[in-house]
């Protein structure tokens, strides 16, 4: 808290009025409430691990500049705030970035409804239409993850999560065949990307959308990365999927932006991306990405809540193709 009181004085901001409170947010990063005399901010404190990756700082560089660009454009984007021309701020040692406070609310994961799939699907192809184009065909980035030393590595120190892994590690392996088979598949197609453009970094306030947390900024693979925003605004991630907020989602990005791509069908390993996300979550829980009790506590429930949400995209394959066979006819 002490560094916040320091940040404050360091960008200008006035005095801090009353407490600093925390606000929820996602599984990587710190978020305060902080209200000055000069107004009401968001603070986000840079998960220390994350910041200390070889290409952290490069990568965080890269998605402020593709930030600007979204401004520019008229994207709905809560931006972070600059100050002598920088946006990130450190203080001791530590990285921050200063907000605007949005007023609003994240959707509730039970009741997303048809309009906020087909704004948020019309506002991922506004960003995707920016600057897409063809590619020179590249080599797929396959997944890799050996899960037999995942899972030995947790038996040895172990971990609650062993059983979890060893009761699930032929679907496991299953999924991530599938993923690299759909990685081979997409089209060679490239643009400005949100990849973490998912219902917890959309807040509504009066019917209008305003998309938050932007670090994910880069270029992707458009089609990659449509379809699987579409199948979490769909309801794959909290196992309640709605067919009705897939097609809503996939209308509203069309109409923002059409490559002609239709073939979604065929790409449904692309669902299982979560496998990534998974590797890592294995790994804080096992206590390699830090030994703070609190990040193995939340790497031991993300391992739980994404091994749940692979068997459930795995049980609704069916009934999501179809969905996406219906596409050839928008």
């Amino acid at each position: 808290m002490e560094d916040i009181y320091e940040l404050v004085k360091q960008c200008g901001l006035g005095i801090i009025k009353g407490k600093i409170y925390p606000v929820s947010g996602g599984f990587m990063h710190k978020m305060f409430k902080v209200q000055t005399t000069a107004g009401t901010y968001a603070v986000k404190c840079l998960n220390p691990e994350i910041m200390s990756r070889p290409d952290a700082l490069r990568n965080y560089a890269e998605a402020e500049r593709l930030e600007r660009v979204l401004e520019s454009k008229g994207i709905p984007v809560v931006a972070a705030l600059s100050f002598d021309g920088k946006k990130m701020i450190t203080v001791n040692g530590r990285y921050y970035y200063v907000f605007p406070w949005q007023e609003g609310k994240i959707t509730d994961f039970d009741a997303i409804s048809c309009e906020q799939c087909l704004k948020a699907g019309e506002i991922l192809g506004r960003i995707h239409a920016i600057d897409a184009k063809s590619v020179e065909p590249n080599e797929a980035e396959f997944s890799d993850v050996d899960f037999g030393r995942l899972l030995a590595l947790a038996r040895e120190k172990e971990s609650v999560i062993a059983p979890l892994i060893e009761a699930n590690i032929t679907l496991l392996e299953n999924a991530q065949d599938q993923l690299n088979e759909a990685r081979k598949k997409l089209p060679a197609i490239r643009a400005i990307s949100d990849d973490d453009l998912d219902p917890k970094n959309i807040m509504w306030h009066e019917g209008n959308a305003y998309v938050i947390d932007l670090e994910c900024l880069g270029y992707g693979n458009p089609v990659s990365v449509c379809l699987s925003l579409a199948l979490q605004w769909a309801g794959t991630v909290n196992g309640k999927f709605n067919k009705d907020n897939l097609e809503a989602f996939f209308k509203g990005y069309l109409k923002a932006y059409d490559n002609g791509f239709r073939s979604y069908d065929e790409l449904f390993g692309i669902a299982y991306t979560w496998i990534e996300w998974l590797e890592y979550n294995i790994n804080r829980a096992l206590g390699t990405v830090s030994t703070e009790e609190e990040e193995i506590k939340l790497g031991e429930a993300e391992t739980l809540n994404t091994i749940n949400r692979i068997k459930y995209l795995s049980s609704l394959e069916e009934e999501i193709c179809l969905v996406l066979k219906k596409l050839a006819d928008y």
